[in-house]
């Protein structure tokens, strides 16, 4: 008997059953459907991850004040002294100076720019009627835009001039545009926040919601007009670093370290007053980790393609027994061993084969909606691997129902009741 004879006898032997063969391939589709979408799910949250620090800028570096004391990894960042414990140091905020301090220092040739940060939270803003309270007020110089990559779709940034001379203008997030002026265009326009006259000069590019916040409902605006109308002359929230590249993140962290340590009196094993956020390490830990979630989600749902292919041999046994005689009667008319091995292997297959497509599709349209939250990636690897792992099974778990028929003598066979 030929290849096309045998595969004409597999497929007679599928179809006799048909809901037996559609329930045997319901469990290769789940599994493989299963794998496909939840390694699309972890490429799509890790994605979205990367994305949102790419955002905020991978050569930035952000340091703020840790009053409950420094501590380390990539993901934190690190104080001075490294994150090491050790004494506690006198608390001390950031101020002003430290940031002109890391910004003049010769011994900082890592530092493209420095941007002191103030935030004023829940700000009520007003423009001929309409009210609105925005979540964040910035106060900052103009390199806080390019660190942060927060470019403008119409107007312009505020300057350095607007600086030095404590202008109130502001640049706004599309929320806040949206919710004070509707479709008026906004530059040119003054805004009273919390009591206070701000012309708009900018309206930032939409960046979407991250986490359950608006990233849009931001105002940015000179820091000692910020200062002088909302916050006061405190200490800053923050100070914002841009590195001259991704790569030198580590380097501009080692500088800062250095320049803060001197100013704050931290030395020894003393335990920092402040912490630095390196975007570039944060990026680099978030990598793995969602790299090992995937891993993680794709073996887990791997154990129901087990599961399929244990199905598939529990079907094949019984179809094997249901089928003694005929298998008896083919090999008494001169049926070789390999052609009845051939048949049921070739069963099997089709049974996992026919699943595994199935499961892609399911798969691919899943991806096209929205789960948990995350919109899913595939990852074309994964679909390869689950296909090949389907066919792998069928032929592996239908080996041993197929190699027992194939064993089995014609008497016995025609003599089975």
């Amino acid at each position: 008997m030929n290849v096309l004879e045998i595969s004409r006898f597999a497929v007679r032997g599928l179809t006799a059953n048909k809901m037996r063969s559609v329930l045997t391939m319901l469990g290769i589709l789940i599994g493989v459907a299963a794998v496909i979408l939840l390694v699309a799910v972890g490429q799509g949250s890790s994605d979205a991850i990367k994305q949102r620090i790419q955002s905020l800028g991978a050569n930035t570096l952000t340091v703020s004040a840790s009053f409950s004391g420094g501590f380390g990894g990539p993901a934190g960042g690190r104080g001075g002294g490294g994150g090491a414990a050790g004494p506690r140091t006198q608390a001390r905020g950031l101020t002003l100076e430290d940031a002109r301090a890391i910004a003049a220092s010769g011994d900082a040739p890592s530092v493209k720019s420095v941007s002191p940060v103030v935030t004023s939270s829940s700000a009520t803003t007003t423009y001929e009627g309409a009210s609105h309270s925005i979540s964040q007020v910035v106060g900052t110089y103009p390199s806080y835009f390019e660190a942060t990559n927060k470019p403008v779709t119409s107007g312009a940034y505020f300057t350095n001039q607007d600086v030095t001379a404590v202008r109130k203008v502001v640049v706004i997030g599309k929320t806040v545009a949206d919710e004070l002026f509707g479709q008026v265009d906004p530059v040119g326009k003054k805004v009273n926040i919390q009591g206070a006259a701000f012309t708009v000069v900018g309206v930032l590019k939409e960046s979407g919601s991250t986490g359950g916040q608006d990233a849009d409902d931001i105002a940015v605006a000179p820091l000692p007009a910020v200062q002088q109308s909302l916050t006061g002359y405190g200490s800053l929230g923050s100070i914002v670093v841009q590195a001259t590249s991704a790569e030198a993140t580590d380097a501009a962290e080692a500088e800062i370290t250095a320049v803060l340590n001197e100013r704050h009196d931290i030395t020894g094993n003393a335990t920092a007053d402040y912490r630095i956020l390196n975007q570039a390490s944060l990026q680099e830990t978030v990598t793995e980790a969602t790299g090992t979630f995937t891993v993680l989600l794709a073996a887990v749902a791997a154990i129901s393609l087990l599961v399929g292919g244990i199905g598939i041999t529990n079907i094949m046994l019984v179809t094997v027994t249901e089928r003694t005689r005929e298998i008896g009667i083919r090999k008494a008319i001169g049926a070789p061993r390999g052609a009845i091995l051939g048949q049921f292997l070739i069963e099997a297959t089709l049974l996992s084969l026919v699943g595994g497509l199935l499961g892609v599709g399911v798969a691919v349209a899943g991806s096209q909606f929205t789960i948990a939250g995350v919109q899913p990636v595939l990852v074309p690897q994964s679909i390869v691997l689950a296909l090949g792992v389907s066919i792998a099974i069928g032929l592996f778990f239908g080996s041993y129902p197929a190699n027992r028929a194939a064993k089995l003598r014609p008497i016995e066979a025609l003599r089975f009741e």
